[in-house]
């Protein structure tokens, strides 16, 4: 498994806790990082997806 998929979903369970956090509070700014966080976790996850899928297909 890539680094890039275990810290992409890091990124989301940070979101998540954010996200959350920031609906139980009524703070908007911090629900808003919560989502970028959620979505750049979701990028960096299928990047490293991405990579896991060529390093298959080069193996011998």
């Amino acid at each position: 498994m890539d680094k890039n998929r275990v810290d992409g979903l890091a990124s989301q369970v940070k979101g998540a806790v954010k996200e959350t956090a920031g609906k139980v509070s009524g703070n908007e700014r911090l629900e808003a990082e919560g989502v970028a966080d959620k979505t750049g976790g979701k990028v960096q996850e299928g990047v490293g997806k991405g990579k896991d899928a060529v390093r298959d297909v080069l193996k011998p």
